[in-house]
């Protein structure tokens, strides 16, 4: 992973390799940017704020090694990314100004998509998540991400359902609450109707009555109009010395017939002649009729003027002015669906009554089902968690889990009990811990010192890594309050993790350090950036060095080195027996 301009890094190149590897450093030396580093690279927030000072924007880049059919190269694949050698190469960019860009396999993608193969690729565990974990809601979420699918299909059901009662119980309490608001809309409404299919409108009839008053209107003036254009067309009897076009035309006709055999040219312009003298001849006779059929009938004008009024009404009630008579009929058509809902709130009552009687019961009996399925996985997390306290120095520590529910007389029935419940069942989850026996059981939050809680907690999260089927873990000081004894048996739990995935461990403590395969160390220039020399894999030699650190605070104290010496010395040496016997 290379990282270039966040925070203190100015460009830094990180090599995490197999197993088990180590970030330590001095604080504020940018350890804490490693793992923002590849939060970015997974899908995490952007904050403009991480990109260093006087750099207009801050890169991660990242190669991610994958197995042949891994989900994460899938998806990857089918976003168009190209892999490299069975590497998945993504980068993400900061800019100054807080815009973000990602790139997979060489083709740009939403930030989104990072987050899709982030939950393929790695599980992130830091005191963040520790403290996340203290609340009881966070503890039942982490008790069914750990059941897995024997809670995960109960509670995909129990939800379904939920959701249907919720939308069932808002329904009737609106018919029920709201009855007079509804009962004046359904008069409106049905008033509305009504009068639209007293008047009986058709599609497009106001557009033809305006067209049908505008004739009537001027029947004289279209009258006159036409006989006098019949007139020029064919002649008026009544003054048989006017001269007129079809005369006209016939003369000129007559007149080229004469000579037509003369010249071809000529002959076709007598035959456009013969044409034009038809086209009169209909003009003409059509004009006649139309002047004929013409009727200035004030009763029928009165009639369409009435009609035109009625449909102006119902438009301007129901309809816009471009939409016309068209959407007065839409409109009725909706209200009359609206109407016979409303109209049908007393049968609806009932019926939803009666379903959300149905969804209670069904409800209550998925309620217990998963409830059930709570408890059988906590009784498989409690042990799992106590078998990692064993590992983890703390062998009298017994975890359980108080699984309980509230009485609700508005509840659901569960169990012959009317308990509360909501959109993730009846259950109130709480982890318990009784450190040494007698010692009663008490929230974890409570009954657990510092290092107590601190070895709880990656008890915890070393469970979940077990259930999660991703190939690369980061813990980020979750050792945070231990030492001695307990520390070193957190170092050799994680490095027992790490014998089935990668695991990534940012730390302060030498006794976990010295676990690590390979071993990295942040370290701060004199000007206070880290370049790309400032992340460095340590040497054996160098690892006794920064372990004489952690442990003495100076690098060259000779008991410091003696005692580093010794710790890598332990630490190697059981996982070497653990190799040979596997």
């Amino acid at each position: 992973m290379r990282i270039r301009a966040l925070g203190v890094i100015d460009d830094a190149v990180v090599e995490l390799s197999p197993g088990f590897t180590a970030v330590t450093g001095e604080t504020g030396a940018g350890k804490t940017m490693v793992v923002t580093s590849l939060g970015l690279l997974l899908g995490g927030r952007a904050d403009p704020a991480l990109v260093r000072n006087g750099a207009g924007r801050a890169v991660v880049e990242g190669r991610i090694t994958l197995a042949d059919g891994d989900p994460a190269a899938v998806r990857a694949v089918e976003a168009g990314a190209e892999l490299d050698d069975g590497a998945l190469l993504i980068s993400r960019t900061v800019s100054a100004e807080g815009r973000s860009r990602a790139h997979v396999g060489g083709r740009s993608v939403p930030v989104g998509l990072l987050g899709e193969l982030g939950e393929d690729l790695i599980a992130v565990h830091g005191q963040t998540d520790q403290q996340r974990l203290l609340k009881p809601s966070r503890q039942r979420g982490a008790l069914d991400r750990y059941a897995g699918e024997a809670v995960a299909g109960p509670l995909e059901r129990y939800q379904a359902v939920h959701r249907r009662l919720r939308q069932v119980s808002a329904t009737l309490e609106e018919i029920t609450t709201r009855a007079r608001e509804r009962a004046q809309e359904a008069d409106l409404l049905r008033f509305g109707v009504e009068e639209v299919a007293a008047a009986e409108p058709q599609s497009g009839e106001d557009t033809a009555l305006a067209a049908e008053a505008e004739r009537l209107g001027h029947a004289d003036a279209l009258a006159s109009a036409a006989t006098l254009a019949h007139g020029a067309l064919a002649g008026d009897p009544t003054e048989p010395d006017t001269v007129d076009a079809g005369t006209l035309v016939a003369q000129a006709r007559r007149a080229l017939d004469a000579v037509r055999s003369h010249d071809p040219r000529l002959a076709a312009l007598a035959d456009r002649l013969d044409e034009v003298g038809y086209l009169l001849a209909d003009v003409a006779a059509d004009l006649a009729g139309y002047a004929d059929g013409l009727d200035a009938d004030p009763v029928r004008l009165a009639a369409v003027e009435e009609r035109r009024s009625v449909l102006t009404h119902l438009v301007r009630k129901y309809a816009t002015p471009d939409g016309g008579t068209a959407e007065v009929l839409r409109w009725a058509e909706t209200s009359a669906a609206r109407l016979a809902e409303l109209e049908g709130d007393d049968d609806r009552v009932g019926e939803l009554a009666a379903e959300q009687q149905a969804l209670h019961a069904e409800l209550g009996g998925l309620a217990a089902e998963l409830s059930a399925a709570r408890h059988a996985a906590a009784g498989r997390f409690a042990e799992a968690v106590t078998a990692e306290l064993t590992e983890l120095a703390m062998p009298h520590a017994r975890v359980s889990f108080a699984i309980a529910q509230t009485d609700d007389p508005a509840g659901l029935e569960v169990d012959g009990r009317t308990v509360a419940f909501g959109s993730h069942g009846v259950d109130e989850v709480e982890v318990l811990l009784a450190p040494h026996p007698g010692a009663p059981p008490r929230p974890i939050a409570k009954g657990a010192s510092g290092g107590e809680l601190s070895r709880v907690m990656l008890a915890v999260e070393v469970v979940f890594a077990g259930a999660d089927p991703v190939p690369t873990y980061l813990f980020d000081e979750v050792d945070a309050g231990v030492g001695g004894k307990a520390a070193v048996e957190i170092g050799r739990r994680l490095a027992k993790l790490a014998e089935s995935a990668q695991v990534v461990v940012v730390t302060h403590l030498p006794q976990v350090a010295a676990f690590a395969d390979r071993h990295l160390v942040v370290e701060k220039t004199s000007d206070g950036t880290v370049t790309r020399s400032g992340v460095k894999v340590l040497d054996d030699a160098e690892r006794v060095r920064e372990l004489s650190r952690m442990l003495a605070g100076l690098e060259d104290s000779e008991l410091g080195r003696a005692h580093a010496e010794e710790l890598l010395a332990t630490a190697r040496s059981p996982r070497r027996q653990d190799r040979a016997a596997s």
